[in-house]
């Protein structure tokens, strides 16, 4: 019921005979799913090399055949996501209903980028002289190097695939061992709908010997890294180094506020969802809940009801809203915060810690009265835990949103179109979502400020890292 993992090197599948390999483990039920087979440094090398002989061709395919490919994609994409559904929820836990919806949700990303890699328009600039010719033309950079995470693994890689293979970019991507079949199943799509070799490659291993060995590597031209901020910084610097291009979608520590006029009823069952969604193991999940003191204790109440209300288990189960979080490390690492922060003096109002006889799962946990010396209010939980702490002002609320290094996503609750205003214009953050969420769609850019990355993961600008400027000036 599980399917066989591969790297995909030059239009090849390679499988785990007679190669290094890593168990993978579902981690709801803590039983075996496969083997994964790593690659060594002469398959990185393999890739690399792949891609590059593939760009001369890849780049001069036309906008149009490039776009038809991706349809290809997108439409084998959707008639597949049941099954590619169902293998994502045994490695990565998360509810069948979440996984289905990634694929086709990522399926909307390729068709937006088949679209657009068409419209990757230069221009004509009038010249001072006569006789002058001035064009502004936009070309592929070259090779990607692509690292994705284990928690949206079909999303966030099919992302950066579509728009470098879109912009004219081949790609050798380096996958989360975590939960990998979501790849090899994206892998298998590139080469059902006729991708040349080489524009696609698939890798697994150790790391930080794979990433140095890509960056390093003077065939590769752009970086596109989503992960956390420390592995971000680290990657950073050494593709700094050796002058890469970079697109960085880092961690974030979501503020949430939540004023005095807000429809709190509302707003505890979105953010209830949003709170519980994948585990809490999302870059742009609420974590920091900032309440106005006239509704703090009618919000905490609310919210501490519909935690405990949602249900967790094994994401193969019907009605299950929350799986488990995606290993044993994770776990403590949450449950961490949660006791760190209750021998601090924070106030429990729902949850903590392990449900059930076996597999990573950790209720959802809100912690009132949080000081803001607790670790949970300076580090990115990354699970299903929610720290609560009141203000009085929109100039305190501002200072306790902005007061971290992170700066992705935030959340704001009022009826006031003053406050709101006020409040987007001041949140340091490179996405505000007002009285809803909506930042999935691939039209819009993805992306944070500060410590929280650069670039864009969506939109128009998820173009720019895989294209350059080029002037031609010609009498």
């Amino acid at each position: 019921m599980y399917p066989e993992l591969s790297l995909y090197i030059a239009g090849r599948f390679i499988d785990a005979q007679g190669r290094r390999t890593q168990a993978v483990h579902d981690p709801a039920m803590l039983q075996p799913l496969g083997l994964l087979p790593w690659a060594e440094a002469e398959d990185v090398e393999a890739a690399v090399q792949a891609a590059h002989a593939a760009f001369a061709g890849w780049r001069r395919v036309s906008p149009l055949e490039r776009s038809d490919l991706l349809r290809r994609v997108a439409a084998l994409a959707r008639e597949r996501a049941p099954e590619i559904g169902r293998a994502m929820t045994l490695d990565n836990g998360k509810p069948l209903a979440d996984a289905v919806a990634e694929v086709l949700n990522a399926a909307e990303h390729v068709e937006w980028h088949a679209e657009e890699g068409r419209r990757v328009y230069g221009r004509v600039v009038p010249a001072r002289q006569p006789g002058v010719r001035q064009l502004v033309v936009r070309e592929p950079v070259g090779v990607c190097a692509a690292f994705s995470p284990w928690n949206f693994p079909f999303g966030q890689a099919m992302k950066k695939a579509a728009a470098a293979i879109a912009a004219g970019c081949p790609i050798v991507l380096k996958g989360p061992e975590e939960s990998p079949s979501a790849l090899v199943a994206m892998a298998r799509l590139f080469h059902d709908a006729g991708l040349p070799p080489g524009v696609f490659n698939l890798l697994w291993g150790v790391p930080a010997d794979i990433s140095r060995q890509l960056i390093e590597s003077p065939l590769v031209r752009v970086v596109s890294f989503t992960g956390s901020v420390p592995v971000g910084r680290q990657l950073a610097a050494l593709a700094g180094q050796h002058m890469k291009r970079m697109t960085m979608e880092l961690g974030g520590h979501a503020p949430v506020l939540v004023f005095d006029d807000a429809d709190v009823d509302a707003a505890v069952a979105l953010l209830a969802r949003l709170k519980t969604r994948n585990a809490g193991q999302v870059c742009v999940s609420p974590t920091r809940f900032h309440v106005q003191s006239g509704v703090h204790d009618r919000f905490a109440a609310a919210f501490a009801d519909a935690l405990g209300a949602v249900k967790v288990g094994h994401g193969l189960e019907d009605g299950v809203q929350m799986g488990p979080l995606i290993h044993e490390r994770r776990f403590q690492a949450v449950q961490a915060l949660v006791d760190d922060a209750r021998a601090r003096g924070a106030e429990l109002l729902a949850g903590d810690g392990h449900i059930g006889a076996k597999g990573h799962f950790h209720a959802p946990t809100l912690l009132a009265n949080v000081p803001a010396d607790a670790r949970v209010m300076h580090e990115e939980p990354f699970g299903p835990v929610a720290a609560l702490s009141r203000f009085d002002t929109v100039e305190e609320a501002l200072q306790q949103a902005n007061a971290l290094p992170f700066g992705l996503a935030s959340y704001v609750f009022t009826r006031s179109l003053q406050t709101a205003t006020r409040v987007g214009d001041g949140l340091e953050a490179g996405m505000v979502n007002i009285n809803h969420s909506g930042m999935a769609h691939p039209e819009l850019p993805f992306g944070g400020v500060k410590d929280s990355g650069f670039g864009s993961e969506g939109g128009t600008e998820s173009f720019d890292s895989f294209l350059s400027t080029k002037l031609i000036t010609q009498i």
